[in-house]
């Protein structure tokens, strides 16, 4: 696993090490079912974001393309989540928000993106609660506060960029850019650190490789790939840009996520505490004996 989080590829593991390829496929879904589970587990959960940015990357798969979003936290590198569809819609934007949003304590919060006019929306539309005054009907929505867009947008003729323009949507210039220096440091509004690490996610899972042989089948093995990846990114790797914070800092690390690095054993060995039990819903006032059941589980679980 190991190996494979490095981009090493499958038909080099079966030579080396004998295993069949099946087998190793079968490792490779645990292993992202696990790194699944811990990411949701130890890394969405409300902190301080400052700036976030996202982008998507175009992947070939046998038989069409598909769409891989992902976005991270640019002072720590700190990889918050994504997600993969088989279009470049407003679903997709929208599943991989809400997958940051669960990661964002309601502190003042830039969201950098490429020029695709759905992020805006997809953002809007996610970062807002509803406010119960205790009348029937839906409750109105309320957006949260110190929520700012900025978009970079590329030009490009004959593939390369020849023109880049910066908008700032949402908030004020000077709060955008109190945020943006206080997360990088010097430079502009841009998405250069999400674009660095979708060139390690590309190194490290054959399938997002351009001009290469090793397409995915399944959608699944994508997401599966994914995680193990970020995971092993977060949580396993050390970033020499935060060598400031320490020798040998992961962006976990750097989040106050964890103390030390994790090994790949100890991430995919990781006891995933169970997710709070939340009963079904179902009209009209709970019994007595279903809030008896919700108390002694709230006890039992601390």
């Amino acid at each position: 696993m190991t190996l494979l989080a490095h981009g090493c590829p499958v038909q080099a593991i079966v030579a080396a090490f004998g295993f069949d390829e099946r087998t190793v496929a079968d490792w490779w879904a645990r292993s992202g079912r696990q790194s699944q589970a811990v990411h949701e587990s130890r890394v969405e959960q409300p902190q301080e974001l400052g700036q976030v940015q996202a982008d998507e990357i175009r992947v070939k798969k046998q038989g069409g393309i598909v769409w891989m979003a992902l976005a991270m936290r640019v002072k720590t590198r700190l990889w918050l989540g994504g997600e993969v569809s088989e279009q470049r819609d407003m679903p997709l934007i929208r599943r991989l928000m809400e997958r940051v949003r669960r990661c964002a304590a309601r502190r003042p919060l830039l969201i950098c993106t490429d020029g695709l006019v759905s992020s805006i929306r997809a953002i809007r539309e996610t970062f807002r609660d509803p406010v119960h005054t205790g009348k029937g009907g839906r409750p109105r929505l309320r957006p949260w506060r110190n929520v700012l867009i900025a978009q970079v947008i590329k030009r490009y003729e004959r593939r390369r960029v020849v023109a880049t323009e910066h908008r700032v949507i949402d908030g004020t210039p000077a709060r955008v850019e109190m945020l943006r220096r206080r997360a990088q440091g010097e430079g502009v509004i841009n998405t250069a650190y999400m674009e660095r690490l979708n060139a390690t996610f590309r190194e490290r899972l054959a399938p997002l490789a351009r001009r290469c042989r090793a397409l995915a089948r399944h959608t699944l093995t994508l997401q599966h790939g994914m995680y193990l990846i970020g995971t092993v990114y977060n949580f396993c790797t050390p970033h020499a840009s935060l060598a400031h914070t320490g020798r040998g800092t992961t962006p976990a690390m750097a989040a106050g996520l964890t103390d030390h690095n994790w090994s790949v054993q100890e991430l995919l060995s990781y006891h995933v505490p169970p997710p709070r039990w939340t009963p079904p819903t179902q009209r009209g006032r709970p019994s007595h004996a279903l809030k008896c059941l919700v108390e002694r589980w709230c006890e039992d679980h601390g």
